[in-house]
């Protein structure tokens, strides 16, 4: 008897230093704005996709799941290429819908593995549109290191390599609880808030400053606009109604924590994305420190840390 055809991919979220929240009015899941990220290489989603010829079946963490944005994202697939039904089981080593880009992760090994499975040849860049038709920022996970996206294309692209900037990104993890507003509803709703066209347009500069920054390895002026391109985004989120609040007391706590650090010279700054994880990025050798001081934070559960990582993989190769 033959065996299925399977295939199996892995990838890593991605933290954007300088944020895009809220869509353009386009088909396509388009960002308003640009984005710069750093791909992670010490959370990992695993995906496997069998070819089964019955209906599509979705396993999370081994649990069966009806996932809407995966089943779109298989019907999205299939206007465009002959894929039979699926059985597609994903996990993440990290919490999931927490505000540690998840979705990122997930839809690039899931359009990955997809790719391998059915054997569609497909270029990274292709990849990397189609998965940002699912989630717009698994469009930069497809690729690693220091990664854009940016107009006209809407497509991930590499900015630098990891390795030749190899800064460090410590994560206190203040919640493993899911987030009660997912990204897509609240990026819907701040799009009615006074301050987006603002958060829109000056996103744009952010965008060209960040680029500079690290094309130049300039740390200090990195810092200044990630800390500020994370506040703007989070105060357009609470001036959103109803105001979207996805801080706890502890990822504040962080925050000021990394700001005092940075006062002391330590080379950290803070970012926060649609969730209560405060990632601190910093030089190498001040990943210690941060981690040590992070972990006495009241609130935090535990510390993770990674590097720089590569892009989305078919496992094996």
């Amino acid at each position: 008897m033959t065996e299925p055809v399977s295939a199996t991919a892995h990838a890593h979220p991605n933290i954007a230093l300088v944020k895009y929240w809220g869509k353009a009015p386009r088909p396509g899941n388009v960002p308003a704005s640009p984005s710069l990220s750093i791909t992670l290489d010490g959370l990992t989603t695993t995906t496997t996709v069998t070819l089964t010829g019955r209906e599509d079946t979705v396993y999370l963490d081994d649990r069966p799941v009806a996932d809407a944005k995966i089943a779109a994202c298989l019907d999205n697939l299939r206007r465009r290429f002959d894929i039979p039904p699926v059985e597609v089981r994903t996990r993440n080593d990290f919490p999931t819908a927490a505000g540690l880009a998840s979705s990122a992760s997930g839809f690039a090994a899931l359009v990955t593995a997809v790719d391998a499975a059915c054997a569609l040849g497909l270029s990274a860049a292709v990849r990397s549109d189609l998965a940002r038709q699912a989630s717009a920022s698994a469009a930069r996970s497809i690729f690693g290191g220091y990664v854009v996206l940016e107009e006209p294309e809407w497509q991930g692209r590499p900015l630098l390599e990891g390795g030749a900037w190899p800064l460090r990104v410590v994560v206190a993890v203040t919640s493993d609880t899911a987030k009660t507003t997912s990204s897509s509803e609240g990026m819907r709703a701040s799009a009615a808030s006074p301050f987006f066209s603002g958060w829109v347009d000056s996103t744009r500069d952010d965008f060209a400053a960040a680029r500079f920054a690290v094309l130049e390895r300039d740390f200090e002026r990195l810092a200044d606009v990630a800390e500020h391109s994370c506040l703007k985004m989070h105060g357009l989120m609470m001036a959103t109604r109803p105001a979207l609040l996805y801080w706890n007391p502890a990822t504040l706590a962080c925050i000021q924590r990394v700001r005092a650090l940075r006062d002391q010279g330590v080379p950290v700054f803070f970012t926060v994305d649609a969730g209560p994880q405060v990632k601190a990025v910093c030089l190498p050798e001040a990943e210690a420190a941060v981690a040590t001081a992070l972990q006495e934070v009241a609130g935090v559960q535990r510390i993770l840390t990674a590097g720089l990582g590569g892009g989305a993989r078919v496992a094996g190769r």
